[in-house]
C-alpha cells in the first residue's frame, strides 16, 4: 500500500471510521527461550538494546532492577525467571521492550525482538489447556503461524506478581 493510503487508514481509524476490511491487531513479537510471544504494540513503548540495571534490594527474583530511561526510573523485570526459565549464559545480549501499565513504565528483558505483525482477529484463539502452565498464566490466547505458535502475552498477567 502506498504512503499516501497508510496515511488515509490512520485518518479512518483516528476519525471512528471502520474499515470495511478484516479487522486486525499489530503484535511486536518478542522471543524468549525459543517460544514466540506477541505484545500488542499499542503497550509498547520503546524497544532497546540491552541496558545497565541496578539492583533493587527485597525486590521479588523476577525484578532485575531498576534503569534510567531518558529521566524516567523504569522497574525491570526479567520475564525468563518471571516463567520459570533458566538464565541465558553469561554474556549472552539480550533486549528490552519498554511497555505501559497503570501509567507506569516497565522494561520486560526478553531474548531478542522480532517484527511486527499485523494478525486477523478472526484467527485469534483462547489458550490451549496443553500450553505450559506458566505461559498459559501470562497469555491472552494465541495465534497459530505457518510454522509456530505466537502466545498473546497479557501484560497485566505477566507483571501481577512482580509489582504488587
Amino acid at each position: 500500500m502506498s504512503l499516501m493510503g497508510e496515511v488515509n487508514k490512520f485518518r479512518k481509524r483516528r476519525a471512528g471510521e471502520v474499515d470495511e476490511g478484516p479487522q486486525t491487531t499489530e503484535f511486536l513479537t518478542i522471543v524468549v527461550n525459543g517460544q514466540m510471544f506477541g505484545i500488542p504494540v499499542l503497550q509498547v513503548q520503546d524497544v532497546l538494546r540491552q541496558q545497565s540495571v541496578t539492583r533493587v534490594p527485597l525486590a521479588p527474583p523476577e525484578v532485575a532492577g531498576a534503569l534510567n530511561l531518558r529521566g524516567r526510573i523504569v522497574t525491570a523485570i526479567n520475564v525468563r525467571c518471571r516463567l520459570g526459565l533458566p538464565d541465558m549464559d553469561e554474556g549472552t545480549k539480550t533486549m528490552s521492550v519498554v511497555v505501559e501499565h497503570e501509567h507506569e513504565l516497565y522494561s520486560l528483558i526478553i531474548d531478542k525482538v522480532g517484527d511486527v505483525l499485523s494478525m486477523k482477529n478472526e484467527d485469534f484463539e483462547s489458550v490451549p489447556p496443553t500450553l505450559d502452565p506458566a505461559w498459559r498464566d501470562i497469555a491472552n490466547g494465541i495465534f497459530r503461524l505457518e510454522n509456530q505458535l505466537m502466545v498473546v502475552v497479557d501484560v497485566a498477567r505477566l507483571l501481577r506478581h512482580s509489582v504488587h
